[in-house]
Protein backbone atom coordinates (compact mmCIF):
# COMPACT_ATOMS: atom_id res chain seq x y z
CA UNK A 1 0.00 0.00 0.00
CA UNK A 2 1.55 3.05 -1.06
CA UNK A 3 2.07 5.94 1.75
CA UNK A 4 -0.32 8.52 0.00
CA UNK A 5 -3.28 5.47 0.73
CA UNK A 6 -2.22 4.59 4.15
CA UNK A 7 -2.85 8.52 4.75
CA UNK A 8 -5.57 8.84 2.88
CA UNK A 9 -7.43 5.82 5.23
CA UNK A 10 -5.88 7.63 8.46
CA UNK A 11 -7.66 10.83 7.19
CA UNK A 12 -10.89 8.93 6.59
CA UNK A 13 -11.04 7.30 9.58
CA UNK A 14 -10.29 10.31 11.33
CA UNK A 15 -13.31 12.35 9.32
CA UNK A 16 -15.16 9.24 10.61
CA UNK A 17 -14.20 10.22 14.28
CA UNK A 18 -15.51 13.68 13.51
CA UNK A 19 -18.67 13.05 12.76
CA UNK A 20 -19.03 11.49 16.29
CA UNK A 21 -17.92 14.45 17.96
CA UNK A 22 -14.72 15.49 17.73
CA UNK A 23 -14.16 19.03 16.12
CA UNK A 24 -11.79 18.46 12.43
CA UNK A 25 -9.32 21.04 12.05
CA UNK A 26 -9.77 24.10 9.25
CA UNK A 27 -7.72 26.32 7.18
CA UNK A 28 -8.35 29.67 5.59
CA UNK A 29 -9.01 28.38 2.55
CA UNK A 30 -12.28 28.49 0.58
CA UNK A 31 -13.94 26.54 -0.31
CA UNK A 32 -13.22 24.57 3.08
CA UNK A 33 -11.06 21.49 2.55
CA UNK A 34 -13.40 17.85 3.26
CA UNK A 35 -10.36 16.92 5.52
CA UNK A 36 -7.20 18.50 7.04
CA UNK A 37 -4.58 17.86 9.76
CA UNK A 38 -1.76 20.01 11.35
CA UNK A 39 1.54 20.11 12.66
CA UNK A 40 3.96 22.57 13.57
CA UNK A 41 6.66 22.83 11.16
CA UNK A 42 6.16 25.22 7.92
CA UNK A 43 8.36 25.07 4.74
CA UNK A 44 10.34 27.89 3.25
CA UNK A 45 9.45 29.17 -0.26
CA UNK A 46 12.71 31.14 -1.84
CA UNK A 47 13.91 31.88 -4.74
CA UNK A 48 15.42 28.84 -5.93
CA UNK A 49 12.62 26.63 -4.06
CA UNK A 50 12.55 24.42 -7.44
CA UNK A 51 9.04 23.50 -9.26
CA UNK A 52 9.20 19.61 -9.53
CA UNK A 53 6.96 18.35 -12.28
CA UNK A 54 6.08 15.07 -14.08
CA UNK A 55 5.33 15.13 -17.82
CA UNK A 56 1.70 15.70 -16.99
CA UNK A 57 2.05 18.74 -15.00
CA UNK A 58 4.06 21.40 -17.49
CA UNK A 59 0.75 23.40 -17.62
CA UNK A 60 0.02 23.20 -13.83
CA UNK A 61 4.10 24.70 -13.29
CA UNK A 62 3.59 27.14 -15.65
CA UNK A 63 0.45 28.18 -14.02
CA UNK A 64 2.06 28.36 -10.78
CA UNK A 65 4.94 29.77 -11.56
CA UNK A 66 3.26 32.79 -13.05
CA UNK A 67 1.11 33.43 -9.88
CA UNK A 68 3.80 33.66 -8.20
CA UNK A 69 6.10 36.01 -10.40
CA UNK A 70 7.18 38.58 -9.85
CA UNK A 71 8.25 37.88 -6.12
CA UNK A 72 9.74 34.43 -6.59
CA UNK A 73 11.70 32.76 -9.94
CA UNK A 74 11.12 29.48 -9.04
CA UNK A 75 12.69 27.19 -11.51
CA UNK A 76 10.98 24.23 -13.03
CA UNK A 77 12.61 20.97 -12.88
CA UNK A 78 11.67 17.72 -13.61
CA UNK A 79 13.43 15.65 -10.98
CA UNK A 80 14.00 15.92 -7.06
CA UNK A 81 12.54 15.61 -3.72
CA UNK A 82 12.44 19.04 -2.32
CA UNK A 83 10.85 21.90 -3.47
CA UNK A 84 6.91 22.20 -4.33
CA UNK A 85 5.98 19.06 -6.27
CA UNK A 86 3.41 18.52 -8.67
CA UNK A 87 2.40 15.20 -9.50
CA UNK A 88 -0.10 12.99 -11.08
CA UNK A 89 -0.98 8.94 -9.42
CA UNK A 90 -3.24 7.65 -11.05
CA UNK A 91 -3.92 4.80 -8.42
CA UNK A 92 -5.48 7.51 -6.40
CA UNK A 93 -8.33 7.55 -8.95
CA UNK A 94 -10.58 5.20 -6.38
CA UNK A 95 -10.14 7.74 -3.67
CA UNK A 96 -9.68 10.72 -4.68
CA UNK A 97 -11.51 11.00 -7.79
CA UNK A 98 -10.66 13.05 -11.18
CA UNK A 99 -10.56 16.54 -9.37
CA UNK A 100 -9.68 15.51 -5.82
CA UNK A 101 -6.18 16.45 -4.96
CA UNK A 102 -3.71 15.44 -1.68
CA UNK A 103 -1.62 18.58 -0.37
CA UNK A 104 0.86 17.76 2.58
CA UNK A 105 3.67 20.74 3.80
CA UNK A 106 6.69 19.55 5.57
CA UNK A 107 10.25 20.98 6.24
CA UNK A 108 11.33 19.73 3.17
CA UNK A 109 8.87 20.27 0.45
CA UNK A 110 4.97 21.12 -0.72
CA UNK A 111 3.73 17.98 -2.19
CA UNK A 112 0.49 18.17 -4.18
CA UNK A 113 -0.68 15.20 -6.08
CA UNK A 114 -3.68 14.11 -7.39
CA UNK A 115 -5.05 11.05 -9.97
CA UNK A 116 -5.35 14.07 -12.62
CA UNK A 117 -4.25 17.46 -13.88
CA UNK A 118 -7.27 18.96 -12.61
CA UNK A 119 -6.91 17.66 -8.77
CA UNK A 120 -3.61 19.43 -8.72
CA UNK A 121 -4.54 22.31 -9.82
CA UNK A 122 -7.13 22.55 -7.49
CA UNK A 123 -3.97 21.48 -5.01
CA UNK A 124 -2.62 24.67 -6.17
CA UNK A 125 -5.58 26.81 -5.26
CA UNK A 126 -5.56 26.05 -1.80
CA UNK A 127 -1.91 26.29 -1.80
CA UNK A 128 -1.87 29.96 -3.25
CA UNK A 129 -4.73 30.40 -0.62
CA UNK A 130 -2.43 29.87 2.47
CA UNK A 131 -0.07 32.68 1.00
CA UNK A 132 0.21 36.05 1.80
CA UNK A 133 -1.29 38.61 -0.79
CA UNK A 134 1.39 40.64 -1.32
CA UNK A 135 4.25 37.88 -1.61
CA UNK A 136 6.82 40.93 -2.52
CA UNK A 137 6.58 42.36 1.18
CA UNK A 138 6.23 38.81 2.50
CA UNK A 139 9.12 37.37 0.48
CA UNK A 140 12.35 37.48 3.58
CA UNK A 141 10.24 35.16 5.26
CA UNK A 142 7.36 33.36 3.46
CA UNK A 143 6.55 29.77 5.01
CA UNK A 144 3.31 27.70 4.89
CA UNK A 145 2.13 25.73 7.28
CA UNK A 146 3.09 21.97 7.95
CA UNK A 147 -0.47 20.65 6.60
CA UNK A 148 -2.17 17.55 5.24
CA UNK A 149 -5.13 18.06 2.93
CA UNK A 150 -7.19 15.41 1.44
CA UNK A 151 -10.09 16.78 -0.56
CA UNK A 152 -12.23 16.26 -3.29
CA UNK A 153 -15.36 17.88 -4.23
CA UNK A 154 -19.16 17.04 -3.26
CA UNK A 155 -20.01 17.55 -7.00
CA UNK A 156 -18.98 17.83 -10.56
CA UNK A 157 -20.87 20.63 -11.73
CA UNK A 158 -20.29 23.89 -10.09
CA UNK A 159 -21.18 26.55 -12.31
CA UNK A 160 -21.24 29.92 -12.96
CA UNK A 161 -23.31 31.82 -16.02
CA UNK A 162 -22.76 34.44 -17.59
CA UNK A 163 -25.29 36.43 -19.45
CA UNK A 164 -24.13 38.86 -22.02
CA UNK A 165 -26.70 38.56 -24.68
CA UNK A 166 -28.73 41.45 -22.34
CA UNK A 167 -25.17 43.38 -21.90
CA UNK A 168 -22.39 42.92 -23.62
CA UNK A 169 -19.20 42.31 -21.43
CA UNK A 170 -16.06 41.94 -23.21
CA UNK A 171 -13.00 39.17 -23.16
CA UNK A 172 -11.16 41.21 -20.54
CA UNK A 173 -14.15 40.68 -17.91
CA UNK A 174 -14.75 37.35 -18.95
CA UNK A 175 -10.56 36.37 -18.53
CA UNK A 176 -11.14 38.54 -14.76
CA UNK A 177 -14.33 35.61 -13.61
CA UNK A 178 -12.17 32.83 -14.68
CA UNK A 179 -9.59 33.80 -12.75
CA UNK A 180 -11.85 33.81 -9.59
CA UNK A 181 -13.70 30.86 -10.68
CA UNK A 182 -10.48 28.71 -10.57
CA UNK A 183 -9.26 30.38 -7.16
CA UNK A 184 -12.46 28.96 -6.21
CA UNK A 185 -12.39 25.76 -7.55
CA UNK A 186 -15.40 26.20 -9.81
CA UNK A 187 -15.24 24.08 -13.33
CA UNK A 188 -18.46 24.94 -15.41
CA UNK A 189 -18.49 28.54 -17.29
CA UNK A 190 -22.09 28.68 -18.34
CA UNK A 191 -21.82 31.41 -21.35
CA UNK A 192 -25.20 32.92 -22.49
CA UNK A 193 -24.23 33.92 -25.55
CA UNK A 194 -28.02 34.63 -27.41
CA UNK A 195 -31.29 35.83 -26.76
CA UNK A 196 -34.07 38.31 -27.38
CA UNK A 197 -31.29 41.11 -26.97
CA UNK A 198 -28.32 40.23 -28.75
CA UNK A 199 -26.62 37.09 -30.57
CA UNK A 200 -22.95 37.50 -29.18
CA UNK A 201 -20.94 34.43 -31.13
CA UNK A 202 -19.54 34.28 -34.44
CA UNK A 203 -21.00 32.13 -36.71
CA UNK A 204 -19.39 32.44 -40.51
CA UNK A 205 -22.18 30.69 -42.39
CA UNK A 206 -24.91 33.47 -41.14
CA UNK A 207 -23.14 37.08 -40.99
CA UNK A 208 -25.95 38.67 -40.31
CA UNK A 209 -26.34 37.26 -36.64
CA UNK A 210 -23.43 39.38 -35.95
CA UNK A 211 -23.74 42.31 -38.04
CA UNK A 212 -27.20 42.48 -37.18
CA UNK A 213 -28.03 41.06 -34.47
CA UNK A 214 -25.47 42.25 -32.18
CA UNK A 215 -26.37 45.16 -31.96
CA UNK A 216 -29.45 47.77 -30.58
CA UNK A 217 -30.34 51.25 -31.12
CA UNK A 218 -31.19 51.28 -27.23
CA UNK A 219 -32.20 49.95 -23.71
CA UNK A 220 -34.66 49.21 -21.03
CA UNK A 221 -33.91 51.06 -18.00
CA UNK A 222 -36.17 51.06 -14.54
CA UNK A 223 -36.83 47.67 -14.33
CA UNK A 224 -39.78 45.32 -15.98
CA UNK A 225 -42.38 47.35 -18.14
CA UNK A 226 -40.46 50.59 -17.70
CA UNK A 227 -40.86 53.37 -20.26
CA UNK A 228 -37.29 54.74 -19.42
CA UNK A 229 -34.39 53.73 -22.06
CA UNK A 230 -30.73 54.25 -21.86
CA UNK A 231 -30.65 56.78 -25.26
CA UNK A 232 -27.42 54.71 -26.25
CA UNK A 233 -26.59 52.25 -28.96
CA UNK A 234 -25.81 49.05 -27.46
CA UNK A 235 -23.71 45.62 -28.78
CA UNK A 236 -20.49 43.52 -29.66
CA UNK A 237 -19.94 39.94 -29.90
CA UNK A 238 -17.05 37.89 -29.94
CA UNK A 239 -15.34 35.98 -33.22
CA UNK A 240 -14.75 32.73 -32.91
CA UNK A 241 -10.82 33.44 -32.68
CA UNK A 242 -11.68 35.05 -29.32
CA UNK A 243 -13.49 32.23 -28.45
CA UNK A 244 -11.41 30.22 -29.12
CA UNK A 245 -8.72 32.25 -26.83
CA UNK A 246 -11.11 32.39 -24.29
CA UNK A 247 -11.82 28.36 -24.53
CA UNK A 248 -7.55 27.86 -23.53
CA UNK A 249 -7.55 30.22 -20.80
CA UNK A 250 -10.48 28.63 -18.58
CA UNK A 251 -8.89 25.08 -20.29
CA UNK A 252 -5.36 26.16 -18.58
CA UNK A 253 -7.73 26.91 -15.69
CA UNK A 254 -9.41 23.45 -15.57
CA UNK A 255 -12.82 25.15 -16.37
CA UNK A 256 -15.57 23.74 -19.29
CA UNK A 257 -17.17 26.59 -21.24
CA UNK A 258 -20.65 25.46 -21.53
CA UNK A 259 -22.08 27.81 -24.47
CA UNK A 260 -26.20 28.45 -24.72
CA UNK A 261 -27.78 28.84 -27.66
CA UNK A 262 -31.20 30.18 -27.04
CA UNK A 263 -34.35 28.10 -28.70
CA UNK A 264 -36.93 27.92 -29.91
CA UNK A 265 -38.15 31.29 -28.16
CA UNK A 266 -35.62 34.34 -26.48
CA UNK A 267 -34.64 33.86 -30.03
CA UNK A 268 -36.11 37.39 -31.06
CA UNK A 269 -32.18 38.78 -32.24
CA UNK A 270 -31.48 35.89 -34.76
CA UNK A 271 -35.31 36.38 -36.02
CA UNK A 272 -34.05 40.08 -36.24
CA UNK A 273 -30.88 39.36 -38.76
CA UNK A 274 -33.28 36.54 -40.44
CA UNK A 275 -36.90 37.48 -40.21
CA UNK A 276 -37.80 33.98 -42.11
CA UNK A 277 -37.08 32.41 -38.90
CA UNK A 278 -39.74 33.55 -36.60
CA UNK A 279 -43.42 32.69 -36.95
CA UNK A 280 -45.01 36.30 -36.61
CA UNK A 281 -41.95 37.12 -38.94
CA UNK A 282 -42.89 41.10 -38.79
CA UNK A 283 -39.75 41.85 -36.62
CA UNK A 284 -36.92 43.97 -38.49
CA UNK A 285 -34.38 44.97 -35.67
CA UNK A 286 -33.32 44.00 -32.40
CA UNK A 287 -35.31 44.45 -29.27
CA UNK A 288 -34.32 47.78 -26.56
CA UNK A 289 -36.99 46.30 -24.02
CA UNK A 290 -36.74 43.16 -21.53
CA UNK A 291 -38.73 40.42 -20.99
CA UNK A 292 -40.53 37.71 -22.49
CA UNK A 293 -41.48 38.79 -26.42
CA UNK A 294 -44.26 37.14 -28.65
CA UNK A 295 -41.95 35.59 -31.44
CA UNK A 296 -40.13 32.38 -31.57
CA UNK A 297 -38.60 30.02 -34.20
CA UNK A 298 -40.91 29.04 -36.82
CA UNK A 299 -40.27 24.92 -35.95
CA UNK A 300 -42.89 23.87 -38.96
CA UNK A 301 -40.75 25.44 -41.01
CA UNK A 302 -37.75 22.55 -42.27
CA UNK A 303 -35.46 25.87 -43.13
CA UNK A 304 -35.63 26.91 -39.49
CA UNK A 305 -33.93 23.04 -38.27
CA UNK A 306 -31.17 23.77 -41.32
CA UNK A 307 -30.09 26.93 -39.71
CA UNK A 308 -30.50 25.69 -36.23
CA UNK A 309 -28.41 22.62 -37.17
CA UNK A 310 -25.33 25.02 -39.00
CA UNK A 311 -25.34 27.08 -36.43
CA UNK A 312 -24.46 24.02 -33.50
CA UNK A 313 -22.26 22.28 -36.02
CA UNK A 314 -20.37 25.48 -35.58
CA UNK A 315 -20.79 26.00 -31.74
CA UNK A 316 -19.83 22.29 -31.82
CA UNK A 317 -16.85 22.48 -33.61
CA UNK A 318 -15.26 25.97 -31.64
CA UNK A 319 -16.32 24.37 -28.13
CA UNK A 320 -14.27 21.12 -27.01
CA UNK A 321 -16.92 20.41 -24.04
CA UNK A 322 -19.61 17.59 -25.21
CA UNK A 323 -22.53 19.75 -23.76
CA UNK A 324 -24.54 21.99 -25.51
CA UNK A 325 -27.33 23.69 -23.35
CA UNK A 326 -30.21 24.83 -25.98
CA UNK A 327 -31.92 27.14 -23.41
CA UNK A 328 -35.52 26.24 -23.83
CA UNK A 329 -37.12 28.63 -21.10
CA UNK A 330 -40.00 30.85 -21.28
CA UNK A 331 -41.49 29.99 -24.60
CA UNK A 332 -44.68 32.13 -25.17
CA UNK A 333 -47.02 30.29 -27.22
CA UNK A 334 -49.65 32.98 -28.85
CA UNK A 335 -47.52 32.63 -32.23
CA UNK A 336 -47.98 29.08 -32.50
CA UNK A 337 -50.77 28.83 -32.02
CA UNK A 338 -52.43 31.85 -34.66
CA UNK A 339 -50.22 30.15 -37.41
CA UNK A 340 -51.49 28.10 -39.66
CA UNK A 341 -48.52 26.56 -40.77
CA UNK A 342 -47.72 25.51 -37.26
CA UNK A 343 -51.25 24.71 -36.26
CA UNK A 344 -51.12 22.18 -39.83
CA UNK A 345 -47.40 20.96 -38.70
CA UNK A 346 -48.81 19.59 -35.41
CA UNK A 347 -51.93 17.97 -36.59
CA UNK A 348 -49.55 16.25 -39.11
CA UNK A 349 -47.58 14.81 -36.71
CA UNK A 350 -49.99 14.29 -34.21
CA UNK A 351 -49.15 16.71 -31.60
CA UNK A 352 -51.91 17.64 -29.07
CA UNK A 353 -50.68 21.48 -27.28
CA UNK A 354 -47.60 23.71 -28.04
CA UNK A 355 -45.84 21.92 -25.10
CA UNK A 356 -45.91 18.83 -27.45
CA UNK A 357 -44.74 20.91 -29.94
CA UNK A 358 -41.96 21.88 -27.97
CA UNK A 359 -41.05 19.01 -26.65
CA UNK A 360 -41.07 17.72 -30.30
CA UNK A 361 -39.13 20.12 -31.41
CA UNK A 362 -36.43 19.67 -28.64
CA UNK A 363 -36.49 15.61 -29.28
CA UNK A 364 -34.60 16.64 -32.96
CA UNK A 365 -32.29 18.97 -31.70
CA UNK A 366 -31.31 16.61 -29.21
CA UNK A 367 -31.27 13.50 -31.55
CA UNK A 368 -28.98 16.00 -33.93
CA UNK A 369 -26.81 16.63 -31.04
CA UNK A 370 -26.56 13.04 -30.11
CA UNK A 371 -25.49 11.79 -33.37
CA UNK A 372 -22.35 14.35 -32.70
CA UNK A 373 -21.24 12.99 -29.55
CA UNK A 374 -23.00 15.92 -27.61
CA UNK A 375 -25.76 16.14 -24.44
CA UNK A 376 -28.34 18.43 -24.84
CA UNK A 377 -29.10 20.37 -21.34
CA UNK A 378 -32.05 23.18 -20.78
CA UNK A 379 -34.12 24.85 -18.63
CA UNK A 380 -36.24 22.36 -17.27
CA UNK A 381 -39.79 23.93 -19.00
CA UNK A 382 -37.89 21.50 -21.73
CA UNK A 383 -40.11 18.65 -20.14
CA UNK A 384 -43.13 20.55 -20.82
CA UNK A 385 -44.40 21.21 -17.71
CA UNK A 386 -46.22 24.54 -17.30
CA UNK A 387 -44.05 25.96 -14.54
CA UNK A 388 -45.54 30.07 -15.69
CA UNK A 389 -48.34 31.75 -14.10
CA UNK A 390 -48.91 32.85 -17.12
CA UNK A 391 -48.91 30.29 -18.93
CA UNK A 392 -52.44 28.20 -19.62
CA UNK A 393 -52.29 24.51 -18.64
CA UNK A 394 -54.32 23.37 -21.65
CA UNK A 395 -51.06 24.91 -23.59
CA UNK A 396 -49.05 21.63 -21.31
CA UNK A 397 -51.50 18.44 -22.05
CA UNK A 398 -48.65 16.58 -23.51
CA UNK A 399 -48.42 12.92 -24.76
CA UNK A 400 -44.27 13.51 -26.06
CA UNK A 401 -41.62 12.26 -23.93
CA UNK A 402 -38.25 14.36 -23.71
CA UNK A 403 -35.11 12.61 -24.73
CA UNK A 404 -33.58 10.60 -21.60
CA UNK A 405 -30.21 11.94 -22.73
CA UNK A 406 -31.11 15.40 -21.84
CA UNK A 407 -30.01 17.12 -18.78
CA UNK A 408 -32.35 19.25 -16.73
CA UNK A 409 -31.33 22.97 -15.99
CA UNK A 410 -33.79 23.33 -12.86
CA UNK A 411 -35.02 26.94 -12.30
CA UNK A 412 -38.32 27.38 -11.60
CA UNK A 413 -41.10 25.52 -10.44
CA UNK A 414 -42.37 23.11 -7.36
CA UNK A 415 -39.12 21.47 -5.88
CA UNK A 416 -41.38 18.13 -6.74
CA UNK A 417 -40.13 18.52 -10.37
CA UNK A 418 -36.87 17.69 -9.35
CA UNK A 419 -38.09 14.25 -7.61
CA UNK A 420 -40.00 13.31 -11.23
CA UNK A 421 -37.28 14.38 -13.18
CA UNK A 422 -34.70 11.71 -11.36
CA UNK A 423 -37.15 9.00 -11.48
CA UNK A 424 -37.66 9.57 -14.50
CA UNK A 425 -33.74 8.52 -15.39
CA UNK A 426 -32.53 12.42 -16.52
CA UNK A 427 -29.53 14.15 -14.88
CA UNK A 428 -30.32 17.45 -13.32
CA UNK A 429 -28.50 20.90 -12.22
CA UNK A 430 -30.21 22.39 -9.64
CA UNK A 431 -30.30 26.14 -10.36
CA UNK A 432 -33.36 26.79 -8.03
CA UNK A 433 -33.75 30.61 -8.91
CA UNK A 434 -34.55 31.66 -5.78
CA UNK A 435 -31.62 30.59 -4.27
CA UNK A 436 -29.23 30.78 -7.19
CA UNK A 437 -30.03 34.05 -9.09
CA UNK A 438 -27.43 36.53 -8.59
CA UNK A 439 -29.28 39.29 -10.89
CA UNK A 440 -31.59 38.97 -7.39
CA UNK A 441 -31.29 41.58 -4.34
CA UNK A 442 -28.91 40.81 -1.70
CA UNK A 443 -32.31 41.46 0.51
CA UNK A 444 -33.48 38.39 -1.62
CA UNK A 445 -30.48 36.70 -1.63
CA UNK A 446 -28.29 36.70 1.51
CA UNK A 447 -24.06 35.76 1.79
CA UNK A 448 -26.13 33.22 4.27
CA UNK A 449 -28.99 32.34 1.92
CA UNK A 450 -26.35 31.30 -0.94
CA UNK A 451 -23.88 29.90 1.48
CA UNK A 452 -26.92 27.81 3.22
CA UNK A 453 -28.37 26.08 -0.18
CA UNK A 454 -28.30 22.11 -0.55
CA UNK A 455 -28.48 21.50 -4.40
CA UNK A 456 -29.98 18.20 -3.06
CA UNK A 457 -33.62 19.03 -1.93
CA UNK A 458 -34.61 17.50 1.48
CA UNK A 459 -36.83 14.97 1.32
CA UNK A 460 -35.03 13.15 -2.36
CA UNK A 461 -34.21 9.23 -2.20
CA UNK A 462 -30.67 8.77 -1.83
CA UNK A 463 -31.25 6.61 -4.87
CA UNK A 464 -31.16 9.59 -6.19
CA UNK A 465 -28.35 11.33 -5.46
CA UNK A 466 -25.83 10.71 -8.04
CA UNK A 467 -28.57 11.88 -10.17
CA UNK A 468 -28.02 15.64 -9.37
CA UNK A 469 -24.63 16.46 -10.62
CA UNK A 470 -24.44 20.29 -8.74
CA UNK A 471 -25.63 23.44 -8.96
CA UNK A 472 -25.27 26.99 -10.96
CA UNK A 473 -25.25 30.00 -9.91
CA UNK A 474 -26.66 32.69 -12.91
CA UNK A 475 -25.90 36.11 -13.74
CA UNK A 476 -28.62 37.57 -15.67
CA UNK A 477 -27.49 40.74 -17.51
CA UNK A 478 -30.91 42.69 -18.02
CA UNK A 479 -30.27 45.31 -15.09
CA UNK A 480 -26.74 45.10 -14.83
CA UNK A 481 -25.45 47.62 -17.82
CA UNK A 482 -22.15 48.53 -16.13
CA UNK A 483 -19.04 45.96 -15.41
CA UNK A 484 -18.98 47.47 -11.12
CA UNK A 485 -23.09 46.44 -11.03
CA UNK A 486 -22.08 43.20 -12.06
CA UNK A 487 -19.27 42.50 -9.93
CA UNK A 488 -21.17 43.55 -6.94
CA UNK A 489 -24.42 41.29 -7.51
CA UNK A 490 -21.35 38.40 -8.49
CA UNK A 491 -19.26 38.95 -5.07
CA UNK A 492 -19.02 38.02 -2.60
CA UNK A 493 -21.63 35.36 -3.48
CA UNK A 494 -19.36 33.24 -6.04
CA UNK A 495 -17.47 32.37 -2.74
CA UNK A 496 -20.24 31.01 -0.87
CA UNK A 497 -21.87 29.11 -3.84
CA UNK A 498 -18.52 27.64 -4.79
CA UNK A 499 -18.44 26.17 -0.97
CA UNK A 500 -21.95 24.61 -1.99
CA UNK A 501 -20.35 22.98 -4.53
CA UNK A 502 -17.51 21.72 -3.29
CA UNK A 503 -17.52 21.44 0.90
CA UNK A 504 -19.54 18.30 2.37
CA UNK A 505 -22.38 19.63 4.63
CA UNK A 506 -20.77 18.06 7.47
CA UNK A 507 -17.67 20.35 7.06
CA UNK A 508 -19.72 23.88 6.41
CA UNK A 509 -20.06 26.13 8.99
CA UNK A 510 -20.81 29.83 7.64
CA UNK A 511 -19.54 31.71 10.46
CA UNK A 512 -15.76 29.89 9.75
CA UNK A 513 -16.52 30.95 6.54
CA UNK A 514 -16.86 34.32 6.68
CA UNK A 515 -13.72 34.55 8.48
CA UNK A 516 -12.21 33.04 5.35
CA UNK A 517 -13.65 35.09 3.42
CA UNK A 518 -11.84 38.11 4.43
CA UNK A 519 -8.82 37.46 2.61
CA UNK A 520 -10.45 36.63 -0.38
CA UNK A 521 -12.35 39.83 -0.39
CA UNK A 522 -8.69 41.43 -0.07
CA UNK A 523 -7.48 40.09 -2.46
CA UNK A 524 -10.42 41.35 -4.86
CA UNK A 525 -10.01 44.62 -3.56
CA UNK A 526 -6.09 44.55 -4.84
CA UNK A 527 -7.60 43.46 -8.10
CA UNK A 528 -10.25 46.81 -8.29
CA UNK A 529 -13.26 44.32 -8.06
CA UNK A 530 -15.97 46.46 -6.82
CA UNK A 531 -17.67 43.45 -4.57
CA UNK A 532 -20.98 44.08 -1.89
CA UNK A 533 -20.33 45.89 1.58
Amino acid sequence: MTRVKELFIALLLAFLITNNGVAQESVNIIPQPNSVERSEHSFTIADDTPIVVDRRNKGNAYYLQKSILPAFKMPIVSQGSKGIILKVAKDLLVDLGEEGYHLEVDRNSVSIIGSTEAGVFYGIQSMLQMLPLDLKENRENLELPAVNIIDHPRFSWRAFMLDESRHFKGMAQVKKLLDQMALLKMNVFHWHLTDDQGWRIEIKKYPKLTDVGAYRKNSQRGGWGSDKRSGEAHGGYYTQEQIKEIIAYAALRQITIIPEIEMPGHASAAIAAYPWLGTIGELKEVPVVFGKLPDSYNVADPRVYDFIQNVLSEVMDLFPGRIIHIGGDEVKFDAWKESKMVQGFMKENGLHSPADLQIFFTNKISKFLDKNDHRMMGWNEIMGQNVHEWQSDKDYEVKSTLATSAIIHFWKGNIDLINDAVSKGYDIVNSHHVNTYLDYSYEHISLQKAYDFNPIPDGLDKKYHDKVLGSGCQMWGEWIPTVADMDRQVFPRLAAFAEVGWTIPERKDFSSFRTNLEMILKRWEKLGIAFAD
